[in-house]
């Protein structure tokens, strides 16, 4: 069974919403920047993420590369001092 599909240059139209993603965005001023959250909304014209200093639009036109990924990793308890 394969997933979604997305029309050819939009691959963020297959990513499904609450999905944790990475997006790596163009600036205007040049370089890049990356996005790390949850996807709260994907439609034609880009993406929102759930990021953790609060929500992100990023338009589909700034978008260089994206794609999901897993789950962070569970906290480890705290050491106590010996």
């Amino acid at each position: 069974m394969t997933g979604p599909t997305a029309p050819p240059g939009r691959p963020w139209l297959a990513w499904p919403v609450g999905a944790r993603v990475i997006v790596r965005r163009r600036l205007a001023e040049g370089g890049y920047s990356d996005v790390l959250g949850y996807l709260e909304t994907v439609d034609d014209d880009g993406v929102r993420v759930a990021t953790r200093r609060g929500p992100v639009d990023v338009p589909g036109d700034q978008i260089a590369v994206g794609k999901l990924i897993p789950p962070p990793p569970a906290r480890r308890p705290r050491r106590e001092p010996a």
